[in-house]
């Protein structure tokens, strides 16, 4: 496709200790030419986040700021990011130092080059879920991604992931509705349902799993949610 711009969309809450290296990196990343925007979208931060955020987009133009006064949770900062995004493609960034934005360029390769519609960054392409995550975390994973697969009819390896390149076109025809980390189930499922149905490839990425200890909030109601929203989404038309 021809694309000139792409929109990082970086949902925060509660991440000052790493909001300002992760803008860093995004800032330098490869991005095979295209402008860049990012926008940051603060899920009513108690630190400061939200003040961090503000002080990098007053250096830098390529930054937006949006802030929500409530706590909603992951996928409502999304929602607010993808209708503001201005990119005819958009990725998602979170706001820990977990993924690497060095891996946009390989991400955005297979789109550019007409090879595929939307791109999913997985974590365990080259090694096993078990090894990429703490065991249980990496089985869970493995289980989830199974059952999207069983019902979505693709063949992924790594639905939950956090790098899902999609053009700003895809993401206006599907309708999010999860508020939390749902909308990872919800989103692949609505794209595997859009007609004419989008070529979905993965590639690999890099991936530096953090602890409960580090900030990392995703639980294990999280997990039974995710199986809610799989089931909901490939077999409701929702």
């Amino acid at each position: 496709m021809t694309a000139r711009k792409l929109s990082v969309v970086i949902p925060c809450y509660n991440e000052a200790a790493t909001l300002a290296q992760v803008i860093g990196k995004v800032g330098q990343a490869p991005t095979a030419g295209l402008e860049l925007e990012i926008v940051i979208v603060d899920d009513c931060s108690a630190d400061a986040s939200l003040t961090i955020a503000q002080g990098l987009a007053q250096h830098d133009a390529r930054i937006r700021v949006l802030h929500h006064p409530v706590n909603q949770g992951k996928g409502a900062a999304l929602r607010s990011g993808f209708a503001a995004a201005s990119g005819d493609l958009v990725i998602v960034q979170d706001a820990d130092m977990e993924y690497d934005p060095a891996d946009y360029e390989r991400l955005l390769a297979p789109i550019l080059a007409g090879d595929a519609d939307v791109v999913y960054g997985s974590r365990f392409l080259d090694r096993p879920a078990t090894q990429a995550h703490y065991l249980l975390h990496g089985l869970a994973n493995r289980f989830l991604t199974g059952l999207s697969n069983l019902l979505s009819g693709l063949k992924l390896t790594d639905m939950e992931t956090c790098y899902k390149l999609v053009p700003k076109t895809l993401l206006d025809q599907i309708t999010i509705s999860e508020n939390r980390f749902g909308i990872e189930p919800e989103i692949t499922a609505k794209l595997a349902r859009l007609k004419p149905k989008p070529r979905i490839q993965e590639v690999a990425v890099s991936y530096h799993n953090r602890s409960y200890a580090e900030g990392k909030k995703i639980g294990w109601k999280d997990g039974l949610s995710a199986i809610r929203c799989i089931v909901k989404f490939n077999l409701s038309r929702q």
